[in-house]
């Protein structure tokens, strides 16, 4: 099993894009020096990038890898649930997932997990930035990260898109942005599935609304024009964006959808943000997080998993199939990822707890090789076996299935950030 690391000279000449001749600016959340932006024109990497999405659904609380990609029946450690046989020959998952045991040949399950954080605020942070913050940078996290390399300029859809509904855990769903600045935010759906406001007020003519959109762009111009500020000129690109944005409203109302296409994803909240998702992404929408709580569980982790990882099953199912038919899955990446997995010991109350030494996640669709494993666990679950890795290492590996080199470098003043921790790397066995 391998790693791969690609090293960036670090040279002027390689630190220009599309990008970055729109603007070097942007502030960290404090009084951090302007970001320079450009980056590397390599016309190859550009296309690489081309029309690449992504989808991540984020399991919060913690899901059970025992119960899903890697179970352990017969065990002490295993639970009442059998592995079953997929559709790749040599390996099983939960029985809890017939659905997608017969679609993993789109799929790669990692099994092999390190994180070392195993509290939900650490751990959420942690497989949100894919490294931990420090006490002079606020790193942008996943999303934000691949709104800005993936999205486009002009685009009139959001560019980075967060589903959280629940109320369990929702203080735990990072979205943060850091140096890149304000306008790659997240836009945060946290009441309903719709965002409020999004629609211009019937009492306000669409000229009235462009002219009052073009006033507060000459003023700002004007207040900003000689103060050198980062922070304002974030702030004034995500407010030239709300416009084009308004035009969006309508992906997020799923009455537009056929029946049998509702019908066939379900009626749970889940997936109906799970069908809103596939619409964003097919707009162009480059990264899209619908969060699923609240797989916490302590006691009762059974009856717990059996309802939801049911759930997760049907739903991530009909994502997979219903991207692929549309021609979009060798575009898309679908990510199931939680703050950490679950104990191999089955506590008193018939739960498990926090675990982040060796538990899973799984990638599907766009550059990865599916039908593969990558990482081993011991017999019972408790260790890695094989093939260790750390948030970092998986970051790198989604960057490069994006066709995003991981060791790019941003600069903060005079300071290279890379995209991951410097001795992260890509693994090459997953990749396509």
């Amino acid at each position: 099993m391998t790693k791969r690391r690609n090293w960036f000279c670090g040279s002027d000449e390689h630190r220009i894009s599309r990008r970055g001749f729109l603007g070097t600016a942007a502030a960290t959340a404090g009084s951090m020096s302007a970001l320079n932006l450009l980056r590397e024109p390599v016309l190859a990497d550009q296309l690489k990038k081309q029309d690449k999405r992504v989808i991540l659904l984020w399991l919060a609380g913690g899901a059970s890898q025992l119960e899903t990609w890697d179970p352990k029946p017969g065990r002490a450690t295993g639970g009442p649930f059998a592995a079953i046989p997929t559709c790749v020959p040599g390996i099983h998952i939960s029985e809890l997932m017939p659905k997608m045991a017969q679609r993993l040949d789109n799929t790669a399950i990692i099994r092999s997990l390190n994180t070392k954080d195993g509290s939900h605020g650490g751990g959420a942070r942690m497989m949100h930035l894919g490294r931990r913050d420090e006490a002079t940078v606020k790193f942008p996290d996943l999303g934000s990260v691949l709104a800005r390399e993936l999205g486009q300029p002009d685009s009139k859809v959001p560019d980075n898109v967060s589903f959280y509904t629940a109320t369990e855990g929702r203080g735990n769903a990072v979205g943060q942005a850091g140096f890149l600045g304000a306008r790659y935010m997240p836009m945060s759906l946290t009441t309903n599935s719709k965002p409020d406001d999004l629609s211009r007020l019937e009492s306000i003519s669409d000229l009235d609304h462009q002219q009052r959109h073009e006033l507060r762009e000459l003023l700002s111009n004007k207040f900003i024009e000689y103060r050198h500020s980062g922070s304002l000129r974030s702030h004034n690109e995500a407010y030239a964006r709300v416009r084009g944005l308004m035009s969006s409203d309508k992906l997020f109302d799923i009455s537009d959808e056929p029946e049998s296409v509702r019908q066939r994803y379900g009626p749970s909240l889940f997936a109906e943000q799970c069908l809103i998702a596939r619409r964003l992404v097919e707009a162009g929408t480059p990264f899209v997080k619908v969060s699923r709580a609240w797989w916490d569980s302590h006691g009762q982790n059974f009856e717990t998993h059996l309802e939801l990882v049911s759930e997760l099953d049907h739903v991530m199912s009909t994502l997979l199939d219903d991207l692929k038919e549309r021609g979009m899955l060798e575009n898309t990446m679908v990510i199931t990822l939680s703050e950490f997995g679950r104990t191999p010991k089955i506590n008193a109350s018939l739960g498990r707890d926090h675990f982040a030494s060796a538990w899973s996640c799984s990638l599907s669709g766009c550059g990865i090789k599916g039908g593969s494993v990558y990482g081993e666990t011991d017999d019972d679950g408790q260790t890695v076996k094989d093939g260790e890795m750390d948030a970092g290492d998986l970051f790198a590996t989604i960057y490069e299935a994006l066709g995003i080199d991981p060791h790019t470098e941003y600069y903060l003043g005079s300071r290279p950030i890379p995209l991951v921790h410097e001795d992260a790397s890509a693994v090459t066995d997953v990749l396509a």
